[in-house]
């Protein structure tokens, strides 16, 4: 039986549906990331947003605006990634 994949559709500005691999859920210096891969078959690099709470409670994917942050999330993505390949 083959396995289902976890994917999420994101909207952009325009309101344009995307579906993305969500690939790992990792956790840096307290919060939350989604690893994600467009499902496109061009699709080459994976996109980092943060999981936050709406006012409801409810888990919403954040785009990172501070470069130092996404950094420090793709280099522990990336050593993570290392650590499972040994």
């Amino acid at each position: 039986m083959a396995e289902e994949e976890n994917t999420v559709v994101l909207l952009d500005e325009e309101g344009e549906e995307y579906e993305f691999y969500v690939l790992d859920v990792i956790e840096v210096k307290g919060s939350e990331y989604a690893i994600l891969l467009c499902t496109e078959e061009d699709a080459e690099e994976a996109e980092v947003l943060r999981i936050e709470e709406d006012d409801a409670g409810d888990g919403i994917l954040v785009e990172i605006d501070d470069d130092e942050e996404w950094e420090r999330v793709a280099r522990h993505w990336e050593e993570l990634l290392e650590a499972d390949g040994e």
